[in-house]
């Protein structure tokens, strides 16, 4: 991964930190995106201190901000003028109904349309510097996701798994979506199922997910694990030109039958242009 550029959001604890490590030991200039300057200021002299690798870097975001985002983005390209991975991983599960600062409900906001928007306002980097990677870090959880076009925000009735549901649905709804229209560009992009992590996800999600990690936490995958797919989605020559497939454990899986309809697909990426006020 010499000379090859990555971001990785949410890069300061779990998935998102092993895999910005790893990255870093294989070369690559990382850019960590994180919410909390602090916490992603010890996270990446950490890293640097682990690798020996100086090139890492940090932007501060929310990415259920939108101004935020388009902050993040814009740093990046003040820095940079390539961009070879991005990784979309950043990402929590709200406790109960609450609107992030664009008046959108906050599960979807930082989960799928953080996602949406970034990758939006970075593609034209990804394409110059093809071929280039995406990866978007989905779950399982999709599987359970109903999806309601005329309650998506879950303004009549709000159930916090559901929320979560539908954010990993978007994921990958938006994630085959995309590699449809990025066909023939040399930027693939793929999503994975990381399996249950034991990590500050479930303790920063509630009183009963806090109860749920404390009494089950040593049943789940250790952060290391469930980073692997996503870095060899990221890194490995083995995925290289693969595209628009969901993987986990390293190999391609069948998605929901929700997640594959493509008039859905086309459906959500026109509300989430509209969210978040950028077409491209």
């Amino acid at each position: 991964m010499k000379d090859k550029i990555c971001i990785v959001t949410g890069a300061n604890v779990g998935i998102g930190k092993i895999t910005a490590l790893e990255l870093a030991k294989m070369g690559a200039t990382v850019v960590m995106v994180c919410r909390n300057r602090e916490k992603g200021e010890a996270a990446a002299a950490e890293i640097m201190k682990s690798t020996g690798n100086r090139s890492v870097h940090l932007l501060v975001g929310d990415m259920s901000s939108q101004a935020d985002v388009r902050r993040v983005a814009g740093q990046f390209r003040e820095k940079f003028n390539s961009l070879h991975v991005l990784v979309n991983n950043a990402g929590g599960l709200v406790p109960a109904r609450e609107l992030s600062a664009d008046g959108i409900e906050k599960t979807f906001a930082g989960n799928h349309l953080g996602y949406f928007l970034l990758t939006g306002l970075l593609l034209d980097m990804l394409k110059k510097s093809a071929p280039s990677r995406i990866v978007n870090v989905a779950s399982d959880f999709h599987r359970l996701a109903k999806l309601d076009f005329s309650d998506l925000q879950g303004e009549r009735k709000y159930n916090q798994l559901q929320a979560y549901a539908l954010s990993k649905v978007a994921n990958i709804l938006f994630t085959y979506e995309l590699a449809r229209r990025l066909d023939g560009t040399g930027v693939t992009v793929n999503c994975v199922h990381p399996g249950g992590v034991n990590s500050n996800f479930y303790k920063n999600s509630g009183v009963r997910l806090r109860i749920f990690s404390a009494l089950f936490g040593w049943t789940m995958r250790s952060p290391e694990k469930g980073a692997d797919t996503v870095i060899y989605l990221a890194a490995s020559p083995e995925v290289e030109g693969i595209t628009g497939k969901y993987f986990k454990d390293r190999k391609q899986i069948e998605s929901s039958k929700l997640s594959m309809d493509e008039e859905v697909s086309r459906r959500m990426w026109e509300l989430s242009e509209k969210l978040v006020n950028f077409k491209r």
